[in-house]
């Protein structure tokens, strides 16, 4: 069988050593998470390629999808609770929660890189606001790199989470504040008091519930975010990082809405593209949502 070159502009990273995607194929990905393999399903792989890897007949947890909503996992081998896996110093505990996920998006190492390398540049003390900040990558990339980072989510569930990981990785006595709080209501109080912050950080979830309980849905609120968020930048901001996994939110839509609230605020320029992991067995790049950013330089 031939192997065709792909030309995707995508970004991915090539540093994970804990972390494999395997394969992937019929709606489902085989990963390697340490020593723990798993099977979770991923609705985009609309392929059916013959699975070749030995691995996906004997992983230890395979998540399956109900045809009601949610689904479960069947382990098949005995697994700790939770267990510990590094990206360079970095640590993050995994666990296989209730809903497919295991408390980290891999792919999102190639954003605590570029995030890293504008920090550790900036040649000034950076104070970054990490919205919608889940357990914490981002956040303890940038605390690792030598910003002061605000961590803020709803789910004092996924906080505690954050900090675990914190405590893992060393980071514990770096200046992180530990926010669980409506992300929204949050900014518009930071605004009030004047707080103002060199970079900002969005990944929102695709819908989500508000302080009455009444369903959103981010393609319908994201640029009023965006642009309430423009309140809490300095007068000399570094970056404003937007991340998302919802279909229509392309990344051109996304650095359309950056050019017109960041951008129009502070010049600067604004890329964007999907971001992606690797797959061992095809030598593609799976997309795995798109990240837009804007920078002052």
């Amino acid at each position: 069988m031939h192997q065709p070159t792909e030309r995707i502009n995508m970004r991915t990273t090539k540093n994970w050593k804990d972390y494999r995607l395997i394969d992937c194929s019929s709606s489902e990905k085989l990963e390697k998470w340490g020593d723990i393999v798993l099977i979770r399903p991923d609705p985009q792989i609309i392929w059916k390629t013959e699975h070749k890897s030995p691995l996906w007949n004997t992983a230890h947890g395979h998540y399956h999808r109900s045809e009601k909503g949610g689904g479960q996992w069947s382990f098949h081998k005995k697994i700790p609770e939770s267990w510990v896996i590094s990206y360079g110093d970095l640590k993050f505990n995994i666990r296989p929660t209730g809903f497919k996920h295991t408390g980290l998006f891999p792919e999102q190492a190639v954003n605590w890189d570029y995030m890293d390398n504008l920090i550790r540049n900036a040649g000034r003390p950076i104070n970054v606001l990490n919205l919608f900040a889940y357990t914490g990558g981002a956040t303890l990339a940038c605390a690792n790199a030598g910003a002061s980072v605000c961590h803020v989510d709803a789910s004092k569930g996924m906080v505690q989470w954050a900090r675990d990981n914190a405590a893992v990785s060393g980071l514990s006595d770096k200046p992180i504040r530990w926010i669980v709080d409506d992300c929204e209501k949050f900014v518009a109080r930071e605004i009030k008091r004047g707080r103002k912050y060199d970079a900002v950080i969005m990944d929102p979830p695709s819908y989500g519930r508000g302080p009455n309980q009444e369903v959103w849905k981010l393609d319908d609120c994201i640029f009023d975010l965006v642009k309430l968020c423009t309140g809490v930048l300095s007068d000399d901001p570094l970056f404003f990082l937007l991340n998302s996994y919802t279909t229509g939110l392309s990344p051109s839509v996304m650095a359309y809405i950056l050019g017109e609230t960041v951008g129009a605020k502070y010049g600067g320029s604004v890329s964007a593209d999907e971001i992606g992991l690797p797959v061992e067995e095809s030598k593609f790049i799976l997309p795995c949502g798109s990240t837009a950013i804007w920078t002052a330089e």
